[in-house]
């Protein structure tokens, strides 16, 4: 078993083609002994793993490590606690794992080995989210959740100038942007790939075919929907295009025109399964949901904010999508990385309970957050010279 195993390592740690280290190799405790890594199908979860591969094979023995992933036709019925067995009994110390939610009986085959393999050290990555948060309550005392975003602005523009760009943390952004600003100026022309980004640029392998960007962002769509979703029992076969359809909804509407009850009958299902698609879309990065005050989807009947995760989604499922949504689907995809992001009557948003934002075009003014403590207009603009307007574009340097 580990024979053939090994040559379909090799192989694929030889079509490794990228150096670029993204943000997430410095958020990971590899001291951990077991690190679950979720996020959407084509942000970068594998290419994160076979790097870490090379970087211990350059540390250790090359034994030592080993990289299987259940994406392979010819490794799907390899039990994985059995894997490991044999992986110990060579000294196996570091197993990396690639979409674990295809294998049915993840969740037991990792607390088994967390308890009677001390020794090996456990890195498994999920497209489906909702898989690995259903086993969560199983792993919970065992395995370090994280969770991968796409591309971040400043990562972008990191891949697309081939210059490195520092990251700010939000603190920084509220209390310093004007010096930012002029900072990073002198480095490339803000706005000049913004556009292009709020496009194009959220998944990396835009990188290594542009002109099928969002033919294939829409079979990522559909593959989380109709595999994911669908093979995980989350949703019936039947319900497949309710989904894509809620989607397509949400795409058209802006978010304080979203009548809950009217999409439910839209779609023909009830107010309590369309909670629990929004959920699950969410959970499969599909979704960006903002509520008012974290109460949950229970009070989406209120104003909350409903977007599609990211502003490639919007471009690749909706013709002409409103510039208004784009700008704050950008600003809480960025956000939500790091920060609790909740809804707000006297603005756009509330962040980690602090911070007020209202999010707007280059003349967007204070008349809806005046004098209010810690708030903020953003600016679709390139720079301010006032340091409670921020650029917007500069909230895609937070990671």
């Amino acid at each position: 078993m580990l024979t053939n195993i090994r040559k379909l390592e090799k192989r694929v740690l030889k079509s490794l083609n990228t150096h670029y280290k993204r943000y997430f190799f410095k958020r990971i405790d590899f001291s951990s002994k077991m690190v679950a890594i979720v996020g959407s199908r084509g942000v970068g979860k594998t290419t994160f793993l076979l790097q870490h591969l090379k970087e211990l094979k350059e540390l250790y023995p090359s034994h030592k490590s080993l990289y299987f992933s259940y994406d392979y036709p010819t490794n799907i019925d390899i039990k994985l606690y059995e894997l490991a067995e044999e992986f110990a009994k060579i000294g196996g110390e570091h197993l990396l794992v690639d979409e674990i939610h295809k294998y049915k009986n993840f969740a037991l085959d990792l607390k088994a080995i967390y308890d009677f393999y001390p020794q090996i050290k456990v890195i498994f990555t999920g497209s489906s989210a909702t898989s690995i948060y259903n086993a969560q309550a199983d792993l919970s005392r065992r395995a370090v959740l994280y969770h991968m975003n796409g591309l971040s602005y400043r990562e972008f523009l990191e891949l697309r100038l081939d210059k490195k760009l520092p990251s700010f943390s939000l603190e920084e952004i509220t209390t310093n942007s004007i010096e930012i600003v002029d900072k990073l100026s002198e480095e490339f022309i803000p706005l000049e790939y913004f556009n292009e980004y709020l496009k194009y640029g959220y998944y990396p392998f835009y990188f290594s075919d542009r002109n099928n960007y969002l033919k294939q962002l829409t079979a990522v769509v559909n593959l989380t929907i109709d595999v994911d979703l669908v093979m995980l029992g989350a949703i019936k076969p039947n319900f497949a295009n309710k989904l894509k359809k809620l989607l397509n909804v949400i795409c058209y509407s802006k978010p304080f025109e979203l009548n809950i009850t009217k999409v439910s009958a839209n779609i023909e299902v009830s107010r309590n399964t369309l909670y629990a698609y929004l959920g699950h879309l969410e959970k499969g990065d599909l979704l960006t949901v903002v509520v008012d005050n974290k109460k949950g989807l229970t009070a989406l009947s209120k104003p909350e904010k409903l977007y599609l995760n990211n502003t490639n989604l919007s471009y690749a499922l909706c013709e002409n999508p409103e510039i208004g949504t784009i700008r704050e689907s950008f600003f809480a995809n960025q956000l939500k990385e790091q920060n609790s992001i909740t809804t707000t009557k006297n603005g756009d948003f509330i962040v980690n309970n602090r911070y007020t934002f209202e999010i707007g075009g280059k003349n967007k003014g204070f008349k809806q957050i005046k004098d209010m403590e810690n708030s903020f207009v953003v600016q679709d603009t390139d720079s301010t010279e006032n340091s409670k307007k921020i650029p917007l574009w500069l909230f895609g340097f937070l990671y």
